[in-house]
């Protein structure tokens, strides 16, 4: 299964050949919103690998620009719990400025796996759906000063920085340092800007939250650039 699909086929497949996978062993395509870093490559890997299921809310299907309709689109209403061959996933709204975004928390097998992204903070209802997660993929998109102080138009700013915009490493801290589920194993944090995070910063600040904590929670932090390790259960 495939989260979003912003990048290109060529990058995908190149990327998927690096841990020995390929485009046609993808039996789905689940989509988080319609914006255009998780959706560029998906009319055309809908049409490479016509046999994956493209799934989405009933909302964020018209805003997408089908060349050809996906052969197997399926789409479901916001909060729905889906079923995947194995794989149970409930999905649920998130604060964003789209027009239908959702986050998955993920179950198989006895192992639960939260993602998480493009939301400008973290209301109660994503964290219970969060809970329990042996895994939680995260967004930890900016550093508030080097954005506040960063070449983006103030207009780009105040939305990245609004309640539907995206989390910061603060929020981040925050939530990590009170109301982070610590049997929680491994956090993480993804959709870091290029231009208004670093990696070491996203890292520094959730790290201090976890040892404030005393938690033995596992610290990643993906990168846009080169997929992470293979994570293993």
């Amino acid at each position: 299964m495939l989260v979003d699909a912003g990048l290109s086929f060529r990058e995908l497949a190149r990327r998927l050949a690096s841990i020995g996978e390929q485009p046609d062993r993808i039996d789905a395509v689940i989509i988080t919103h319609e914006h255009s870093d998780h959706i560029a490559g998906l009319d055309l890997f809908s049409r490479k690998v016509a046999a994956a299921a493209v799934y989405l809310t009933h909302l964020t299907a018209p805003q997408i620009e089908w060349e050809k309709t996906p052969a197997r689109l399926e789409c479901f209403q916001a909060g729905t719990r889906l079923s995947i061959g194995d794989i149970e996933i409930d999905s649920f709204t998130i604060p964003h400025d789209a027009i239908d975004p959702v986050g998955f928390s993920f179950r198989a097998q006895g192992i639960k796996i939260g993602f998480v992204t493009d939301l400008g903070y973290i209301p109660d209802s994503i964290k219970f759906h969060l809970r329990g997660s042996q895994v939680l993929m995260l967004e930890s998109n900016h550093d508030l000063e080097t954005l506040r102080c960063g070449s983006y138009p103030w207009a780009v700013k105040q939305r990245v920085m609004s309640r539907n915009g995206h989390l910061s490493n603060d929020l981040v801290g925050d939530f990590v340092g009170h109301e982070f589920d610590s049997s929680t194993a491994t956090l993480i944090l993804g959709h870091l800007s290029e231009h208004n995070n670093h990696p070491e910063l996203a890292r520094i600040v959730a790290q201090q939250a976890l040892d404030g904590r005393g938690l033995a929670t596992r610290l990643v932090v993906a990168s846009q650039r080169v997929p992470t390790e293979v994570f293993r259960f």
